[in-house]
């Protein structure tokens, strides 16, 4: 068959979408799209009141701006396009959202905003929206997998490039398009495609996930009225995969092989974050604390460290000398050095002038960040760290980490850190009181007939 008369991509992505029933999928499936609300809401919370997402609204909104969904951590509702904007550049705000494996980009705090927002305006039921997170996070896998890892190395931020199709996917599910409408959202989606890593480490980036909300749920409403788009816009000559790859540079038949066998939300699943930084600095900070303890460390007792982490990740973390508190979530020299002053990395260190802390900046001084060495890990595996401090007294003690804690759903942070970790991001918006509610009203979200109720309890009583 030529182009013109062969299956679309988008069409065969639309077919697998929609033949993959809601009461069919895993419990362990609605149990991850469970913590992956939980996790995201959080930090949208604890983003809300970050820089980026204030002035994407003051940008974005008039005085006067009205609709049906809420802006998370704020008492204003506006429409569900304009939430998705807000609440998707506030989820990834802080940078300390979940992540996929392969994707290789932020997919719950693009979609979770995306599906609330159009919950709110649809009046669609908790487990529609932890069912169509399902299915949207196997889209954007799914086309990673087709692209990646060139994808990712030549510049793109799959968060934005990829995540639009994972937003329009699930938009289209929580939506009910049919077959036609969904392929109709999914090529629609691959013009609204965009984000460069260029733009890591600015305000820029935390906005690549709101645009990318917005979009995605913007491609699902145009084709619900029945917009058009080239049922081949994957595929085509000036398509998605030549145009963001290059020919040779993607294999399609990636994207289909064993659809939702297993989920990908079910294995690898999503990474999750223990600190508050770029992802790609979370095992070295894991094996400075291991250090640490062991050897109870100080930092006047080091001549120098050395890290080693995979090549893709040192790209954009190899920071010796960062410039701002935002620079600094990215400088994977910073995070070490802190998380060995202070005994880990929370919020503080990454606000103000934290990064400018004379001990800190003095032990960052003598970090030396390189790629790992051949043989230090399985072939395949971009998840670890090593890390080798000498002490001024010529001892050498290092730490290998074969995977951050969180980085797949097999070696999963525990559930309860990971509340806890929700607490301390609503907190910072929500009063003390209104925490556990609204931990109440996310447990049981899956029985819950709208959103409305989950959604009142992320207004504060008062603004910040």
């Amino acid at each position: 068959m030529n182009a013109n008369t062969a299956t679309s991509v988008a069409r065969r992505l639309a077919t697998l979408i929609d033949a993959t029933r809601d009461d069919a999928l895993p419990d362990l499936s609605i149990y991850w799209s469970k913590i992956g609300l939980l996790d995201t809401l959080g930090v949208t919370l604890a983003g809300a009141i970050e820089d980026c997402a204030r002035i994407a609204t003051e940008a974005t909104l008039s005085d006067d701006a009205t609709g049906p969904s809420v802006i998370i951590g704020t008492r204003r509702r506006v429409s569900a396009l304009d939430a998705a904007l807000i609440n998707g550049t506030a989820a990834h705000a802080l940078d300390y959202d979940n992540a996929t494996n392969t994707m290789f980009g932020h997919a719950s705090a693009t979609m979770i905003p995306a599906l609330l927002a159009a919950a709110e305006m649809s009046g669609a039921s908790g487990r529609d929206v932890l069912c169509a997170q399902v299915l949207g996070f196997e889209t954007g896998a799914r086309i990673g997998r087709a692209v990646n890892m060139h994808h990712y190395e030549i510049g793109w931020h799959p968060t934005s490039t990829l995540g639009v199709f994972a937003v329009a996917a699930a938009c289209a599910r929580l939506l009910r398009l049919d077959i036609e409408q969904t392929a109709t959202a999914l090529s629609i989606a691959t013009s609204l495609a965009s984000g460069t890593k260029a733009n890591f480490g600015t305000m820029t980036k935390p906005f690549h996930s709101g645009q990318c909300a917005r979009a995605g749920l913007m491609a699902a409403l145009l084709a619900r009225k029945g917009f058009t788009a080239n049922d081949h816009a994957f595929e085509h000559k000036q398509g998605f995969f030549n145009l963001y790859n290059g020919p040779g540079h993607f294999d399609i038949e990636r994207a289909f092989d064993a659809w939702a066998e297993p989920l990908d939300i079910v294995n690898p699943g999503a990474c999750y974050k223990q600190y508050p930084c770029c992802a790609s600095t979370h095992a070295a900070i894991d094996a400075v604390l291991e250090l640490r303890e062991q050897h109870a460390l100080k930092a006047e007792q080091i001549a120098r460290i050395e890290t080693y982490t995979p090549a893709r990740r040192l790209a954009h973390t190899n920071r010796p000398d960062p410039q701002t508190a935002l620079d600094a979530k990215f400088s994977v020299q910073y995070c070490v050095a802190r998380a060995l002053v202070s005994g880990g990395a929370v919020f503080e260190h990454f606000e103000g002038d934290a990064y400018l802390d004379p001990q800190v900046r003095a032990l960052v001084a003598k970090v030396r960040a390189d790629i790992h060495l051949p043989g230090q890990f399985p072939e395949g595996n971009n998840a670890g760290a090593e890390v080798r401090v000498t002490l001024n007294d010529g001892r050498v003690l290092v730490s290998h980490i074969e995977r951050a804690l969180g980085r797949t759903a097999q070696n999963a942070i525990p559930e309860t850190r990971m509340r806890d970790k929700f607490r301390s991001c609503a907190r910072r918006v929500l009063r003390e009181e209104a925490v556990e509610p609204l931990l109440a009203a996310i447990d049981g979200f899956e029985a819950a007939s709208n959103v409305a109720p989950l959604m009142a309890l992320l207004m504060p009583s008062t603004e910040h």
